[in-house]
């Protein structure tokens, strides 16, 4: 079975978690680490947006700031998600790997059954979105928000997405990411994007809880980030038939993370370039 990295970087700032995303991206494109999964989660409770949304017109940064959440520009597309209570996932792999197809949906759908497998661990009937039949119920988005609907092959339970994920593709190399929402505020969401008005704010609201569904809403016993991180790395490990294998950061790694996260990632010239 081939092996691959696992790495828990545990809570880190929304610059330094999207850097090292980067980093790990292209020390892999150098052919100096093998394959990774990596577990992680946001100190503080972040919004990020997607690398084409526009800052100014699409989020009240106002809000941002009152609610005390972090801010930081993915270098994935998508939209914006707010990472409180979840677990966030990366995995990076070359476009070469023999277990990666050519296209990004049908990549989407081999990585995504290492979710799959994870929910299934903790107990949950998921199913992937099919890109064909589950078109019509969720249609186009009609918000800012990530889980306002689901995209090819994420994650579905009792009918409603469950995780969200993103990919890039850069130097010949795939990195996905996403969130496992354990739990999830609404509120406080559709409070930080920007809408015409309060009863437009409510539709749109009632419309993405409609479609959007939290680990802990549909579970008897809550499940904590230390239980999720034990199922979702057996899942990966079974879904992608690989062994994870502990593992830490390089210093290479470490090093090109900070640079980064001071130069990309912590900048206002990243963050609102659009």
């Amino acid at each position: 079975m081939e092996k691959w990295r696992f790495i828990d970087t545990g809570s880190s700032s929304p610059a330094m978690n999207m850097a090292i995303d980067e980093a790990m991206l292209l020390i892999h494109s150098q052919g100096k680490t093998k394959p990774s999964v990596r577990f992680y989660t946001w100190n503080p409770a972040t919004l990020s947006i997607g690398y084409f949304q526009k800052a100014a017109t699409e989020i009240n940064l106002d809000k941002v700031k009152e609610y005390g959440l972090g801010f930081v520009r993915r270098a994935t597309g998508g939209r914006a998600v707010l990472h409180d209570k979840e677990l966030t996932y990366s995995l990076i792999v070359c476009e070469s790997h023999p277990a990666m197809p050519s296209t990004v949906t049908d990549a989407y759908r081999v990585i995504s059954v290492g979710l799959l497998e994870g929910f299934k661990a903790i107990g949950l009937d998921a199913m992937l979105a099919d890109p064909h039949t589950d078109k019509e119920k969720f249609a186009v988005p009609s918000s800012s928000a990530c889980f306002d609907a689901p995209s090819d092959y994420e994650l579905i339970v009792e009918g409603k997405k469950v995780a969200g994920s993103a990919q890039t593709r850069q130097k010949g190399v795939i990195l996905q990411h996403g969130s496992i929402l354990l739990d999830m505020d609404a509120n406080m969401l559709f409070d930080v994007i920007n809408l015409p008005n309060e009863k437009v704010k409510e539709r749109l609201k009632k419309n993405f809880l409609d479609k959007a569904v939290a680990i802990n809403d549909v579970r008897s016993q809550p499940l904590s980030v230390e239980e999720a991180k034990k199922a979702f790395r057996l899942g990966f490990s079974k879904g992608l038939g690989v062994e994870l294998v502990d593992d830490e950061l390089t210093e290479e790694e470490r090093e090109l993370a900070e640079q980064l996260c001071q130069e990309k990632y912590g900048s206002d010239a990243w963050n609102f370039k659009r």
